[in-house]
């Protein structure tokens, strides 16, 4: 009997070392790569680095090209298959809704109104609007060229303002909604029809009272419009490397407006930032010889404490306002081409990449692909 009980004493402190061995991330064996199964979800910490961990995202996608984040802190992202959400413990795709886009989805916004949380969607088809969450019986409508005064069906990027307002860029032009109404373009002085069509419009994002839209171009600059008193849209002037703005390029594919006012440009050959009201004035321009760890610019944001971090081709670059940082996949992220960037309502950074999104919460990644 006493025999029987050490024994059984024995196989209990092996299993408790067992496991200790597997989520403490100690080696035991010679592959570096070990992992558990917690709630069905696959989880990996590769090659000793208790900062970085890997999960399966448990469906089909792989390129995560934007993101917003809703007021529940969902995160949602458009793939090459379409919507795909996370509410901090299950990925899920959504997809069961016929009214709701799936195919090429090229930006998204979020909005909150009185009819509850919702999402922009732009599409070949038009400007595609549902109601979160988004489900099968989701109530989702398209404004397009037979039904609105849109100026064009193949909306590539959306932005929302405060008013409520939302801005649509098309192949066209620049289109606005303000409450029910379209609002009449006023801006071909500025911005005649060609110019969207010669240089496609590559990014959008209002000031912080959401009446005026900068629209970054590809090889134009940066286009300014703004909604006026009488329901129309005018424009401004551009801003662009011709002229005597700092703009190390022409080709804008990222714009983000810092709660502080201040204006960031993200072009293929280096950052912009713009204070103030002259648009003369107060340009500052940033490359790889100051800090960037790539020069090609695809998305912008900021995080609780202020800094700014730039999604490159190259990895990701954050900027104090003095020094740099820089993260790659040496530090853990899924890739170095990231297409996206947003920091959630707990201060989490979220960075989609064409290999899966990463999440860096105080220094800790976390990889979803």
């Amino acid at each position: 009997m006493d025999i029987k009980i050490l024994f059984q004493s024995k196989l209990k402190t092996v299993f408790l070392i067992l496991l200790v061995l597997i989520y403490s991330g100690t080696p035991s064996s010679s592959n570096n790569s070990r992992g558990a199964n917690v709630n069905g979800l696959n989880i990996k910490i590769k090659d000793g680095n208790q900062n970085s961990i890997a999960m399966d995202l448990g469906i089909p996608v792989k390129i995560f090209n934007a993101v917003v984040v809703d007021n529940d802190n969902n995160k949602w992202f458009i793939t090459e298959a379409g919507i795909v959400s996370f509410n901090g413990i299950k990925w899920t795709m959504h997809n069961q809704n016929s009214k709701v886009e799936s195919v090429d989805i090229k930006g998204i916004a979020f909005e909150a109104n009185s009819y509850g949380q919702e999402i922009w969607l732009a599409t070949p088809k038009g400007a595609n609007v549902a109601s979160l969450p988004v489900d099968a019986v989701s109530g989702a409508t398209t404004y397009h060229i037979e039904n609105t005064a849109i100026k064009s069906n193949d909306v590539v990027r959306v932005a929302v303002g405060k008013s409520p307002l939302r801005w649509f860029g098309t192949d066209k032009g620049v289109s606005a909604f303000k409450s029910n109404k379209w609002l009449k373009p006023d801006y071909e002085e500025f911005y005649p029809e060609f110019v969207f069509s010669d240089f496609p419009v590559l990014s959008m994002a209002t000031d912080l009272d959401g009446d005026t839209l900068y629209v970054g171009t590809k090889g134009a600059g940066i286009a300014r419009v703004y909604s006026n008193d009488v329901d129309g849209i005018s424009g401004a002037s551009v801003f662009a490397q011709w002229g005597p703005m700092i703009l190390p390029s022409d080709k804008v594919y990222s714009i983000f407006i810092a709660p502080d006012g201040a204006k960031w440009f993200g072009t293929d050959l280096g950052a912009a930032r713009h204070t103030g009201q002259n648009s003369l004035e107060n340009w500052t321009a940033y490359t790889t010889k100051d800090g960037l760890v790539n020069d090609f610019i695809q998305a912008i944001t900021s995080d609780k404490d202020g800094k700014i971090w730039f999604g490159t081709k190259g990895g990701v670059s954050v900027f104090d306002g003095s020094s740099w940082i820089s993260y790659t996949e040496k530090d853990g992220l899924n890739s170095n081409n990231v297409l996206c960037i947003v920091v959630d309502k707990s201060g989490v950074v979220w960075i989609g990449t064409d290999n899966g999104v990463t999440s860096i919460d105080k220094g800790k990644f976390t990889n979803y692909k």
